[in-house]
């Protein structure tokens, strides 16, 4: 879990032992799909943490639970509590903290999407109206939140020329749609920003671009969560980094830690199979989430070959968090593995 240490970045959004799963199919045919399981996670003002991992994770439906934009067949546990930070926002919000998981949706619509969190969907293109103009979609947003910026304001943040707001999303790139969107999640000026795979299909130049972008939101005081599977993306620009694999959060804490010294092994097999490390690719495939395991699911891809029944017990140290067998991690350093359930 990354959190803020003693005099560290207060925490806009603490999300704590959040469990999301679907009830699918029926009869004999029913399985139960668990998508996050036990995630506890801090995003805090100014830093920007990448939430990696590799597809069908569970990675969205973290961000879909803290939006309440899940399906009615989800079953959601656990809590995740924003409290926004002081400023001109109040006036429009309040500061009296949310409680995201149990909130009516009267409150999600009125008071959290759009003003507390911005959410940049994957694939923004297919979320802009065909039919309308990039400009005439922004300035509706900015009408619907009652918010002061201008459409010319929300291009020049997202790094667009002007005259984008005059075209059509067909007419657009891939990654003027992309800051298109990003333009959008900025209107109601957020103090949270959640960006869901938002480099996804963009070449290196473009992704680099995305990114700074993202990363200068968070300079400027906003709590920003990119989510993606580019981890040359996230360790180029992450404060923090949270690792998920197989609907878990198996490692957290500060980016330039993690990547440098990664105490999970699957942190580090990604880590191995970028291009500067080698491009050797953890071996196998993650568990279907609706097969997950008894014990550590990625025990079958692991390249220790000790026991590793049953949970592993979260290790929390230094303000860093890993979920393995400690006497069996070989990235663990032995100080961690002594601080094994201690807080």
């Amino acid at each position: 879990m990354t959190g803020p240490g003693p005099s560290g970045p207060a925490t806009v959004l603490a999300v704590r032992g959040l469990d999301v799963a679907f009830r699918v199919g029926r009869g004999r045919r029913a399985r139960t799909v668990r998508a996050v399981t036990g995630a506890d996670l801090d995003l805090r003002a100014g830093r920007l943490t990448a939430l990696v991992g590799e597809s069908g994770c569970g990675k969205s439906v973290l961000t879909e639970a803290l939006t309440g934009l899940l399906p009615g067949t989800a079953s959601v546990r656990g809590s995740a509590v924003l409290t926004p930070p002081a400023g001109p926002r109040e006036r429009s919000t309040g500061h009296d903290p949310v409680g995201l998981i149990t909130a009516p949706e009267s409150v999600l619509r009125d008071r959290v999407r759009g003003r507390l969190i911005g959410l940049v969907p994957q694939s923004a293109a297919t979320h802009l109206t065909p039919t309308r103009t990039v400009g005439a979609q922004l300035r509706e947003t900015l009408a619907r939140l009652g918010a002061t910026a201008t459409v010319a304001d929300l291009l020049d943040r997202a790094a667009l020329p002007g005259h984008v707001a005059d075209r059509y999303p067909h007419e657009l790139s891939g990654g003027q749609a992309q800051r298109a969107g990003l333009a959008a999640a900025l209107a109601g000026d957020p103090p949270v920003l959640l960006a869901d795979e938002p480099t996804a299909g963009l070449d290196r130049p473009l992704v680099d671009h995305v990114t700074a972008l993202l990363a200068g939101l968070a300079a400027e005081g906003r709590a920003v969560l990119l989510i993606t599977h580019d981890l040359r993306a996230a360790r180029a620009v992450a404060d923090d980094v949270a690792v998920m694999y197989a609907s878990r959060l198996v490692e957290t804490g500060p980016a330039a830690e993690v990547f440098t010294e990664p105490w999970h092994p699957y942190t580090a097999g990604l880590l191995a199979a970028l291009p500067d490390a080698g491009f050797t690719p953890v071996p196998g495939h993650p568990p279907e989430l609706s097969a997950l395991p008894d014990g550590c699911a990625f025990a079958p891809r692991c390249p220790v070959t000790a026991d590793c029944t049953g949970d592993p017990a979260p290790v929390h140290r230094d303000g860093r968090s890993v979920s393995c067998h400690p006497p069996t991690a070989p990235a663990l350093p032995a100080t961690a593995r002594s601080g094994a359930g201690s807080r």
